[in-house]
């Protein structure tokens, strides 16, 4: 599946995407976001903390909790603010 981060998740990742491939035991976003927290300093620094970051899968918002099998895509990014 294909993860893509926006701003400053993206920024203390230093990339935009990447192909990943979690374990089996990864089954939903929550986990998908302890997964990845534990790949380096990096992910570490930009999932430090977990329940402010925001995902969807295949474009839909979905909350920590939504499983993840089948995603082909799976996007995270800050809070958004704005009007």
């Amino acid at each position: 599946m294909k993860a893509v981060y926006f701003a400053w998740v993206r920024e203390r990742i230093g990339r935009t995407d990447e192909e990943i491939a979690p374990p089996a035991s990864v089954v939903s976003v929550g986990d998908l976001i302890g997964w990845l927290s534990e790949r380096g300093e990096e992910y570490a620094h930009a999932f430090e903390k977990p329940n402010v970051i925001r995902a969807a899968i295949d474009r839909t918002h979905v909350k920590h909790d939504a499983p993840i099998a089948g995603a082909r895509e799976i996007a995270f990014f800050p809070p958004m603010t704005g009007g």
